[in-house]
């Protein structure tokens, strides 16, 4: 991944980052390659930089770690409670030059703050901003929100915040976050079909656009190659297993093999994963000889020590992933950060794929997909992440039409992203 070639103004982006100590957000809408930078950063930045997400599966991906395990923090609501910290961690953090937190959409405003305190405290630097340290957020608010807790959560962040969005936190009024949005869209191609999904992005749906995606929509689906993005799980167990069972033949399962602790069981692939000839499946990496890219569909082939999976017509052998669990320590010796590989989880880089959870299907791309929706869509930018893993208008196929009550823009989101050039604190370029 270290020989990525930038676009124009991801190669901008990544100059800002690496020359200045300005805190940036990266955002921009589905596809515009706000991973393909992460990594460029990752691979290429003269800073010591820590990486890390709010979920155990989001850190994995960016081969980073969650931002409750990195600061040792509790999870729930920190609030003003003492932040306990070693001499390990006061170190650690000591270290860090460029804090990068990827999916921060899903980082509530409580646990800004907290890593604020945190990084204060460790470096004994209480007046300033994240103790000096330059902070990096990616993600897109209009995509994935931050999940509310229980009625006590809830009515704490009532109580202390604007909102529960990240950018509602109070290290904001002290701080500038200067935005870019990535602009350029490399997945899909079709100016129109980009319209419609900008307007559905931002809640601009007009009876035209829903009229012109209900057609196309409204198409025979596909039965052989077209994956259902569907919003409840058991929607998607149901698929998938209904399918595989339908296949002749009997089914074979790859245990995967896991060492180190991985701190619960949220694994970045099945566990056992059942698999049969004939079976469709998906790629959850990037092939290193770009024979596939993670959300490739395919049909396997043959089963024996590896998997044979047929893509486009090409026959291809599969062979066991690891993804590497990091952690970040402080080497005494060389007096800057290590980060260390604690677990390992190997396993076929595929999944069953006749469905998924929209979701699970966040960072991909599909040729041909059916939008499920269910009885409504129950989440703000819901409906925008599933119509938006589709490369082409002609792809499209969904199980019922589009209603006005699907398309759910949070106004926090239409707040902060509308007035980032003016809200006291932030900057947009």
């Amino acid at each position: 991944m270290s020989d990525l070639t930038l676009s124009a103004e991801q190669a901008a982006v990544f100059d800002t980052i690496e020359n200045t100590r300005e805190n940036i957000f990266v955002t921009g809408r589905a596809g515009t390659g706000k991973s393909t930078l992460l990594n460029h950063l990752s691979w290429n930045t003269s800073k010591q930089i820590v990486i890390c997400a709010p979920t155990g599966v989001a850190a994995l991906n960016v081969g980073g770690q969650t931002i409750h395990s990195l600061f040792r923090l509790p999870i729930g609501v920190i609030a003003d409670h003492e932040i306990e910290q070693g001499p390990e961690l006061r170190k650690l953090l000591n270290t860090i030059d460029t804090l990068v937190i990827d999916e921060v959409s899903m980082v509530n405003a409580d646990l800004v703050d907290a890593m604020d305190r945190s990084l204060r405290q460790a470096r004994q630097r209480k007046n300033e901003p994240f103790g000096g340290v330059q902070v990096v957020l990616f993600g897109d608010p209009y995509q994935l929100a931050p999940v509310p807790g229980d009625a006590d959560e809830r009515a704490y962040f009532a109580d202390t915040y604007r909102s529960m969005w990240f950018f509602d936190a109070k290290v904001w009024n002290e701080t500038q976050l200067r935005i870019f949005e990535l602009q350029v869209i490399h997945r899909q191609h079709e100016e129109a079909f980009k319209y419609m999904l900008n307007a559905v992005r931002h809640g601009m749906v007009t009876a035209e656009i829903a009229g012109q995606l209900n057609e196309v929509g409204a198409r025979p689906a596909p039965v052989d190659d077209a994956i259902t993005l569907a919003s409840r799980n058991d929607t998607v167990n149901r698929i998938n297993a209904s399918s595989l069972a339908r296949l002749p033949g009997r089914s074979r399962t790859a245990t995967a093999e896991v060492t180190g602790d991985f701190g619960g069981r949220s694994y970045p692939a099945d566990e056992n994963l059942q698999l049969k000839v004939g079976a469709r499946v998906m790629f959850l990496r990037n092939d290193p000889d770009q024979r596939w890219v993670n959300g490739t569909v395919g049909t396997v082939s043959r089963i024996d020590n590896t998997v044979k999976v047929m893509v486009d017509g090409d026959e291809h052998e599969v062979l066991p992933a690891v993804w590497e669990k990091i952690k970040y320590s402080y080497s005494a010796t060389t007096k800057q950060l290590r980060r260390d590989i604690v677990a390992e989880f190997t396993q076929f880089p595929l999944r069953a794929a006749w469905a998924v959870t929209i979701h699970k299907s966040q960072g991909k791309t599909y040729d041909r997909a059916i939008v499920d929706l269910g009885a409504r869509s129950f989440a703000p930018g819901q409906t925008y992440v599933a119509l938006s893993r589709i490369a082409s208008l002609d792809g499209l196929y969904m199980s019922r039409p589009l209603r006005p009550s699907d398309i759910i823009v949070d106004d926090n989101v239409r707040r902060f992203m509308s007035q980032a050039a003016t809200v006291p604190g932030i900057a947009a370029s």
